[in-house]
């Protein structure tokens, strides 16, 4: 059939018991449960698409296109014995005929790639439409074949302003933009946004949130963490959520401010009574700065360091032989006893100490509570200096003693402590993997045990995991990293330890893997040899990462390119004749879809190509 031939098809409706499936249709096996839903989604909402054939000549029709519908209307016959009363138009449906056999036969084929899905905003509109009549969302679920939560989500969209789906509709707007609408519920300020936003391609859909709702905080904030959505919805506050991120919104940011204050509040004057400390503060920022302290001459206390006995020192150094090794386990006793003993060794904030002094309390970015102790009011000062707790300052109008000590000596001196401390640490290779370990998960925070520089290797592209899984050790984070679990001291770095040798191992292995970043091309080609690198095993193209990407003539080259056609066969033709997005979709299919496989007759040969098939510039 030429581009230049017409075809010329009538409609006619026609007795259900008059229809039968075709030889030439492609569907002559259906799975009854596939019949049986789709003969649910018919009768809610009615035959959307006509079935296709070729006239009988005796009062009939061979279905050439339909053969699921076919089957389905036949299933609700036997169901429903007064179908022809109740749905007539179900129990004589409309039938597209073909004016000849060759049309007929290429229905047949085409079909299944030229068919078109229902553009968003009618889609939108028709659930919205069978909700307003009553229908369940489990039903219009079934009706239409999705899930759930899609139906909730176009939902939400059905209850938009009716100009923002008319944008949509025209265009003049992104689904995602028209999604970002559904966070508020004022209409008057969403139509003010929608004037703003239509047709500027430039606004991003985090933009368009903040326009919407610019106060909105969501329940991921620290604030709301600490507080618990309980005990804010318990207090008279509202929540929101943007149902397409997953999210929830906070709606009174003011009466979180005042629950946030007040527990912090709580939670700060009962550490100082039952520690004993002069004085408690709370601050709003997520950490306590050392530059604030300083411009407030806030001075700090350092706890002091206990020591050991000999008998304790022998003692801890039993016990921590015993922790560490991998098939050895503390009793509950022997470990409280090795807790005390860590106590000791950490010492703490004497009772003087805490007569002048008094701790500040912040919450974290996870919502975790950070007291930091210890912290002198200038107006303390003279007092913790005269009891001993705070040595005076030198700085001020008297003039002080010069050190004999140059600069230039001071620092040739910390070299060589420097290298003193690696001269011991040279029979100690354990401890320093720990060490390299330990700094590489960044559970060491801002401290750096080992000069190394850790740089980040992108190995993400734009489209993120669109059809990309990396092994779980790349993309996971340690465990030990997060709000309030560490601060990167040495009773961090004693649980650390505590993990043992092959997970010390396994840390540093993964961590130098995702530090790798390749070099030269024939180091590269060796590195690819000895690990034999595979892309595809952790990468497969599909229409977002990279078919929609690409022009349409290198999909139609692609698509003859992988199934062996000339740009003249009939497949090649129908492929060139969808739209693009259409392409990228059954070339996203033919990647990932071994029943799309299936359809397209693909060979042996054909699946080896494309399961090895890379895009210039990844061979």
């Amino acid at each position: 059939m030429t581009k230049q031939s017409e075809i010329i098809a009538a409609e006619a409706r026609f007795p259900l018991a008059s229809l039968v499936l075709s030889p030439m249709n492609p569907r002559q096996h259906v799975p009854e449960a596939e019949v049986a839903e789709l003969a649910e989604s018919i009768w809610t909402a009615g035959l959307i698409q006509n079935l296709s054939g070729l006239d009988d000549g005796k009062g009939g029709a061979e279905i050439v296109a339909g053969g699921r519908r076919l089957r389905a209307l036949q299933y609700l016959a036997q169901q429903y014995s007064d179908l022809a009363e109740t749905r007539p138009d179900l129990a004589n449906p409309l039938v597209n005929l073909a004016p000849d056999r060759a049309t007929a036969e290429a229905w047949a084929h085409t079909e299944n790639i030229a068919r078109k899905a229902l553009e968003p905003v009618d889609e939108i509109r028709a659930y919205g439409k069978m909700e307003t009549g009553g229908a369940q969302v489990s039903t219009i679920a079934r009706a239409f074949a999705v899930t759930e939560k899609h139906v909730y989500r176009r939902l939400a969209l059905a209850h938009l302003p009716e100009p923002v789906l008319d944008a949509l509709a025209a265009g003049e707007i992104t689904l995602g933009i028209a999604a970002c609408f559904t966070i508020s519920d004022d209409e008057a300020h969403s139509l003010e946004v929608l004037d703003r936003v239509r047709g500027n391609s430039w606004m991003s859909e985090y933009q368009v949130k903040q326009a919407l709702k610019p106060d909105v905080v969501k329940a991921t904030d620290r604030r709301a963490v600490f507080v618990g959505l309980d005990a804010y919805k318990e207090a008279g506050g509202q929540i929101g959520g943007d149902l397409f991120a997953d999210e929830t919104f906070i709606n009174d940011p003011a009466l979180l401010d005042e629950l946030f204050r007040a527990k912090l509040e709580a939670e700060a004057e009962a550490i100082r009574a039952a520690e004993g400390w002069k004085w408690a503060e709370i601050s709003t920022d997520s950490y306590v700065s050392s530059y604030d302290l300083e411009q407030q001459k806030i001075a700090k206390l350092s706890p002091v360091l206990g020591e050991f006995t000999e008998e304790q020192a022998a003692r801890w150094d039993q016990l921590q032989e015993t922790d560490q090794e991998p098939d050895e386990e503390l009793g509950d006793d022997s470990a409280a006893e090795l807790q005390a003993l860590e106590a000791i060794l950490e010492g703490g904030f004497t009772d003087d100490q805490k007569a002048h002094a008094g701790l500040v309390a912040v919450v974290r970015q996870g919502g975790a509570v950070e007291i930091t102790k210890g912290l002198v009011q200038p107006s303390d000062k003279a007092a913790a200096v005269e009891a001993g707790v705070l040595e005076a300052s030198t700085s001020g109008k008297a003039e002080t003693q010069k050190s004999p000590i140059s600069a230039k000596l001071a620092d040739d001196l910390s070299r060589v402590a420097c290298g003193a401390r690696q001269h011991a640490a040279l029979s100690h290779p354990e401890l320093i993997l720990s060490l390299l370990a330990f700094q590489l998960s960044s559970a060491a925070r801002w401290t750096k045990a080992i000069g190394l520089t850790q740089n980040e290797v992108p190995n993400f592209p734009t489209t993120e995991a669109e059809g990309y899984e990396l092994d779980e050790r790349l993309t996971t984070p340690s465990e030990f990293v997060g709000d309030g679990w560490n601060n990167g001291t040495a009773s961090d770095f004693r649980e650390f330890r505590k993990k043992g040798k092959e997970f010390i191992e396994g840390e540093l292995i993964r961590h130098l893997a995702a530090l790798l970043q390749g070099s030269k091309k024939d180091m590269n080609d060796l590195i690819d040899r000895e690990v034999k690198t595979d892309i595809r095993a952790v990468w497969t193209p599909t229409a977002e990462n990279f078919f929609k990407r690409v022009g349409g003539p290198y999909l139609n080259d692609l698509w003859c390119e992988l199934l062996d056609l000339r740009a003249d066969d009939t497949k090649a033709k129908a492929f060139a004749n969808l739209k693009k997005g259409d392409k990228a979709k059954e070339l996203e299919k033919l990647f990932s879809d071994p029943e799309a496989r299936k359809a397209q007759g693909v060979t042996k040969k054909q699946a080896a190509k494309i399961a090895k098939w890379l895009p210039e510039g990844m061979k």
